[in-house]
Parts: structure tokens; sequence; C-alpha cells
């Protein structure tokens, strides 16, 4: 297994325990996290996304499903799962609080791996499904 793609497992690994000084460990002091629903710019702020991640969705567990690795930048396809059990920042800026549906969401992320360490990591995944799965609804005009 290479340095890049050892990163990006370590990350999973620690985000499946819920470890997040572990899975802040995973990136460089200065790393980028981009995704639908916040962004990151160093270790503290990218545990604190993945910390509200967490508390929104407590038992959210990733499972691996392709792995694509070009020098040190790596692609991934996952599904996350998980129950709805806190308050979920949606889109638009709404709270969706605790439904405790289940939800079972496709993503990928395009990461970038310095010294064995993710520098960027970006995710990607749809608002709009994993909105319908917790009953939330998004508002794109500002009328509710």
């Amino acid at each position: 297994m290479s340095s890049s793609e050892n990163a990006v497992v370590r990350l999973g690994k620690a985000f499946n325990r819920h470890d997040l000084d572990a899975l802040a460990g995973c990136f460089t002091r200065m790393a980028v996290l981009v995704a639908p629903d916040g962004i990151g710019q160093d270790r503290e702020e990218i545990a604190s996304y993945y910390a509200q991640f967490m508390e929104a969705f407590p038992d959210s567990m990733v499972t691996p499903l392709s792995l694509a690795e070009t020098g040190d930048t790596l692609v991934a396809e996952y599904t996350i799962t998980g129950t709805h059990k806190g308050p979920y920042l949606a889109a638009g800026g709404e709270v969706a609080e605790a439904t405790g549906r289940p939800i079972a969401v496709r993503a990928c992320c395009w990461t970038v791996v310095e010294d064995g360490l993710i520098a960027s990591h970006r995710i990607f995944y749809d608002q709009l499904e994993l909105a319908a799965q917790i009953g939330g609804f998004i508002c794109f005009d500002g009328d509710g």
C-alpha cells in the first residue's frame, strides 16, 4: 500500500472509530477540506467539521467502494451510513433537527497527500439525497 493510499485508509478507520484526534492526525498542519456543507482550513477546523457530522450521525460509518491513485492524488468512492440523531446544518443554512431516520449516502473524495499526510481533501455528495433521507427540505429561494 502506498503512503498516499495509507493516509486515506487511516482517515476512514479514524472516522469509523469516531476518533477525532487520530482523524486530525491524518492531515497536514495547514490542510484544506472542502465539502458541500463546510470548509476546514487546518487540522482544528477539519476535526470540528467531522465532529459536527458525528454529532448529527453518531453511529456514522464509511464503507469504501473503490479507490484510484495517480501519484500523490487519490479518488475514493464510498458510502456513508448512520442514523440522524442530532442537529444537522443542511443546505441553505437550515438546521435539521434529529429525525431518527437512517441514511445511506453515496459519496466520493479527491485527496492530495504530501509526505504521508492529507494536504487537500475534497468531498462530494448529493445534499438532496441526504435531505430526502432524513426528511429535510432544501429551500433555494429563502421562502421556506
